[in-house]
């Protein structure tokens, strides 16, 4: 008995840091965090994935930066082509207001039931935006601060 008793609060001991969210000093600070997030669409559905993107993505992330969760949304495309491997077709950059805003839950349900009240439609659309993607991938980005220590 003493032994399992030994052995399960080791294992919580062990477990329990992985249980608490990493800490650094940027997540204090109350700075911006910004966060790209990498569209690469099969080719062809290029014209087909920002025309979705615009109508059932974009009008969610422009509420959130009149609640302020948000300072800025920004898309970008390359202006030339890439290799096939590091290819993507659109970058979405935002700036979230800080690490918290950024990480933290937030419900989205109610703001998608407000801006699509045909929610069939929406869902169905959301679906095919996420089919003819090739793959996404999302990569939170560290300010440098170049003149500073």
């Amino acid at each position: 008995m003493k032994t399992r008793l030994m052995l399960i609060l080791l294992t919580v001991v062990t477990l329990f840091p992985l249980a608490l969210p990493a800490q650094t000093a940027a997540d204090n600070s109350g700075k911006p965090f910004v966060i790209e997030y990498y569209y690469k669409v099969k080719w062809g559905y290029a014209d087909e994935f920002l025309q979705l993107f615009k109508k059932n993505h974009y009008p969610l992330l422009r509420k959130e930066l009149e609640m302020g969760r948000m300072l800025k949304v920004r898309m970008d495309q390359p202006r030339y082509h890439t290799t096939e491997d590091g290819r993507w077709d659109y970058r979405v950059t935002i700036v979230f207001k800080n690490s918290a805003a950024a990480n933290e839950p937030f419900e989205e349900d109610a703001l998608k039931k407000q801006l699509w009240p045909d929610q069939a439609a929406y869902v169905k659309e959301e679906q095919r935006r996420f089919e003819i993607l090739a793959a996404h991938w999302d990569l939170p980005i560290k300010i440098m601060e170049l003149d500073g220590k």
